[in-house]
């Protein structure tokens, strides 16, 4: 049997794998939710829609390669994960506070490490 937070966790990267960003905002985030990263702070679904418009942007896609560490409570969620973008290979973290309805109130995000694709020429 899945747990909530990881089918939390699946929709998640449906969502980012799929670039829809229109259907990841509402579906996984309360109206007020928070993001929280080192080098900002989003506030509610608008904020919150804005920055998933320009990540992706800026990352091109998302395919994830591994989730490397998973733990779960009964309100969140707590992973690193190695996912493959547009330029290279990311190693990330994130936690998740999920409500009794399984979207996240709060959000924190961080890069553990990023290795750029060669060159070619």
């Amino acid at each position: 049997m899945t747990t909530p937070g990881k089918q939390f966790y699946d929709r998640q990267l449906a969502f980012l794998e799929a670039n829809d960003v229109e259907g990841l905002v509402p579906s996984q985030y309360v109206e007020d939710a928070v993001i929280v990263a080192f080098d900002f702070q989003r506030h509610g679904r608008a904020e919150i829609l804005t920055h998933f418009h320009n990540y992706m942007a800026q990352l091109g896609y998302i395919k994830l390669q591994s989730t490397d560490k998973f733990t779960e409570t009964d309100d969140s969620i707590f992973f690193e994960a190695t996912v493959n973008t547009a330029h290279g290979v990311a190693r990330v973290y994130d936690v998740f506070i999920l409500n009794g309805e399984g979207k996240a109130t709060h959000h924190f995000t961080g890069l553990l490490s990023f290795t750029p694709y060669a060159q070619q020429s």
